[in-house]
C-alpha cells in the first residue's frame, strides 16, 4: 500500500509540475508577444487576439484593460453614420447598365462576362501578403437570400453551413451573421441583431446592454443600445448597410438581413480605418457591385499558409473588385464557403463545422448544372 501511495503520489508531483511549466511557458510566450518583437508586432498580435472569441482571456493576463483598449483604438475600422442611398445605387445601377448595353453594341464583351458555364457564378482566388481567400461572384442578386434556422433559443444549436444550404435547396454560400458565442462555446441557436429572412422578420434583438469600455480607474464602462450594423438586400435587390434596428429594415423594405458589421464601403465610399484595420484573422465579407452582382468573400485565416486578414484587407479587395456597397459578416471559426456541395474555403475550426442560426445562400438557376471555373486573382 505504502508503495501504490508513494508512486501515487510521484504521479501527482509529475503531473503538477508539468502544468506548472506548461503555464509558465505559456505566460511567458504571451508576455514576449505581447511586449516585442516590435510595436507594430504588438498591435497586430493584441488585436488579432481581442478579436477571437477566446483570446481576450490570454491577453488580459499580461496587460491592462487600459493598455488593450489603447490598442484597439489605435486599429479599428471607423463606423459609418450614413446608411445606403437607395436612389442613388439605382442610379449608379441604371449607369453600368447602360455602359454594358454601349459596350456590347459596340462590340466590346464585358469584362464582368466570364460565365462560360452560365451558371451565373463566377469564382476568384484571392491570396496577399497574410492570407488566401476565395472571392464568389453572382451575377442575379436575387438570387443571394439569407437562410436560417427555424427556431431561435439560448439553448438550442444551430445548424452548418452546409446544412442550410440543402435546407435552402441552394447551390452555393456564406456564413451570415451575428450570434450568441460566449467564449467560443456558442451553438448557434441564438442570433443576435436583425435576421429577415424572405421577406419576414425573424429576429431583432440588439445586444442591448453591453461593456463598452473602462473608466480611468479600471472599471467597466456599460451602454445599452437597440441596433446594430446590418446588411440585407431590398425587395429591388438592392444591398443596404448601415447601423439599424428590425423596425427601420421593415421601413426600407429588407426581404432578407443579417447584424454584425462593421459597414466597409458605404456608398461608394471606403471605410477610413487606424492602424491596420484590425487583427489578421478568417473574414468573411458582402457587397455589391453598381451593376448589381453580389460579391461574398471568405479569407482563410490562423494556418501557416493564410494567418489571416484585417478589416483594411478587406476594404481593399473590395474596392478592387468594383462594391459600392459592402459589409464584414461574422468571421473566424464560423468563416466558410460552400459551392456545389464542397468546401471551397475551409474555417478554422479544428474540431468540426460550426453551427451557426444564419447564412447567405445563392439559390439555383433553372437550367444551372456545371461546376464553375476558378481563375487566379492577385491582390
Amino acid at each position: 500500500m505504502k508503495v501504490f501511495l508513494k508512486i501515487l503520489g510521484g504521479f501527482f508531483l509529475y503531473l503538477i509540475t508539468t502544468l506548472l511549466v506548461v503555464l509558465v511557458g505559456f505566460y511567458g510566450g504571451l508576455k514576449i508577444a505581447v511586449e516585442g518583437p516590435s510595436d507594430h508586432f504588438r498591435q497586430i498580435f493584441v488585436s488579432s487576439m481581442m478579436e477571437s472569441s477566446a483570446g481576450p482571456i490570454a491577453i488580459r493576463m499580461v496587460l491592462s484593460d487600459e493598455e488593450i483598449n489603447a490598442i484597439l483604438a489605435n486599429n479599428k475600422t471607423i463606423e459609418f453614420d450614413q446608411i445606403t442611398d437607395t436612389s442613388l445605387i439605382e442610379q449608379m445601377r441604371a449607369d453600368a447598365e447602360a455602359a454594358a448595353a454601349a459596350a456590347e453594341q459596340a462590340g466590346i464583351e464585358a469584362e464582368s462576362n466570364l460565365d462560360p458555364d452560365g451558371d451565373g457564378i463566377e469564382l476568384h482566388e484571392i491570396s496577399g501578403p497574410m492570407y488566401h481567400g476565395m472571392m464568389m461572384i453572382v451575377y442575379d442578386p436575387s438570387r443571394v437570400i439569407c437562410a436560417t434556422i427555424d427556431n431561435y433559443t439560448h439553448s438550442g444549436a444551430g445548424m452548418t453551413l452546409e446544412q442550410l444550404i440543402d435546407k435552402y435547396g441552394a447551390v452555393a454560400g456564406i456564413n451570415g451573421g451575428q450570434y450568441e458565442d460566449e467564449s467560443g462555446l456558442g451553438i448557434g441557436g441564438w442570433p443576435i441583431g436583425v435576421v429577415m429572412s424572405q421577406g419576414v422578420l425573424r429576429a431583432d434583438n440588439a445586444d442591448t446592454y453591453y461593456e463598452a469600455g473602462t473608466d480611468e480607474n479600471g472599471d467597466p464602462i456599460y451602454e445599452t443600445r437597440t441596433s446594430l450594423p446590418t446588411a440585407g438586400f431590398t425587395q429591388d435587390d438592392i444591398l443596404v448597410v448601415g447601423t439599424f434596428g428590425g423596425s427601420y429594415a421593415e421601413g426600407l423594405g429588407l426581404r432578407d438581413a443579417v447584424s454584425f458589421g462593421p459597414a466597409l464601403i458605404v456608398n461608394g465610399v471606403a471605410a477610413n480605418y487606424s492602424g491596420v484595420g484590425g487583427g489578421l484573422n478568417p473574414r468573411t465579407a458582402i457587397g455589391q457591385r453598381a451593376d448589381g452582382a453580389v460579391l461574398m468573400l471568405v479569407i482563410e485565416g490562423r494556418r501557416s499558409t493564410s494567418m489571416g486578414a484585417t478589416m483594411a484587407d478587406l476594404i481593399d479587395i473590395m474596392v478592387e473588385y468594383g462594391a459600392v456597397n459592402a459589409f464584414n459578416l461574422d468571421g473566424g471559426m464560423s468563416s466558410s464557403m460552400w459551392y456545389n456541395g464542397e468546401e471551397i474555403v475551409d474555417n478554422a475550426n479544428i474540431r468540426q463545422d460550426r453551427a451557426i442560426p444564419t447564412a447567405w445562400v445563392v439559390l439555383p438557376l433553372d437550367d444551372s448544372s456545371a461546376s464553375t471555373e476558378v481563375t487566379d486573382e492577385e491582390t
